[in-house]
């Protein structure tokens, strides 16, 4: 069986010692494509994770500025990313959204930044990773607004009631769920996954965040995204490999992966 990791912060540092390793342990449990996200403190980790794309055929890199970090978002930010969008390996643009739990950059900005960013993947035809917490109404109100039934991207880290998922379908977006869906507080998530069509469902790691039972606690990996396959398996009453195969071919499919 095949997987796809749509989610993971492989440039974090706790990587720096093992990421050959890292990707070694995932390549062995069949995970084929990594989707890596630069989106991960300063800018430079969107530098490093299109130089990690570059450096493996199976990764990809998608690029952007965390909610978190939406206050220190410049014009010439934008310059930077419109310039490495353009790489062949960029598929994607984010992580992006909004972030009201921590709040670690102003609402006004979360807001006027994430709609930038939407008008930004319209004009440059890529998909958007999308990251939002305690902020989904007024998420999905802004997708409406600004780019319903123009814009592709998938709901990273899924996190939100069943009336969100719909809201997130309805506009055509794709639902990742992450190893939370493992945890055993997690039982309202696994009932809206259910839900959620198998033709718009992805998979993640997030990592080094999240890593699902029974690995909780330690640092999360790509290798790991098939206990999130055998948990979505379970609760959806599917094979294993029919989970990995949708999975995959969603991942590819909205990111526009060469198969």
């Amino acid at each position: 069986m095949r997987f796809a990791d749509s989610h993971c912060h492989l440039t974090d540092p706790q990587f720096d010692n093992d990421r050959d390793l890292v990707l070694e342990r995932a390549r062995s449990a069949g995970v084929a494509r990594c989707i890596v996200i630069g989106a991960t403190g300063d800018f430079s980790h969107n530098e490093r994770a299109v130089a990690l794309a570059r450096q493996h055929p199976d990764l990809f890199a998608v690029v952007g500025v965390h909610p978190h970090d939406a206050k220190t978002i410049t014009p010439e930010t934008y310059i930077r990313l419109r310039e490495l969008a353009h790489h062949p390996k960029v598929v994607g643009l984010g992580e992006t959204g909004l972030d009201f739990y921590y709040d670690n950059s102003p609402r006004a900005d979360q807001r006027r930044h994430f709609r930038a960013f939407i008008r930004l993947a319209r004009e440059l035809d890529l998909p958007l990773s999308l990251h939002v917490r305690d902020a989904y109404p007024e998420a999905i109100g802004i997708l409406r607004a600004e780019g319903e039934g123009q814009v592709k991207g998938v709901m990273h880290c899924f996190t939100g009631t069943e009336e969100d998922a719909h809201a997130l379908l309805e506009l055509g977006l794709f639902i990742s769920f992450s190893g939370i869906v493992t945890f055993k507080n997690a039982q309202a998530l696994r009932e809206v996954l259910r839900i959620v069509p198998l033709t718009r469902l992805l998979i993640e790691t997030d990592c080094p965040l999240l890593a699902p039972v029974p690995y909780r606690g330690r640092r999360n990996e790509p290798a790991y995204v098939v206990r999130v396959a055998e948990t979505i398996a379970t609760v959806t009453n599917r094979p294993l490999a029919a989970i990995a195969e949708a999975t995959l071919r969603n991942t590819e499919q909205l990111f526009r992966l060469p198969v």
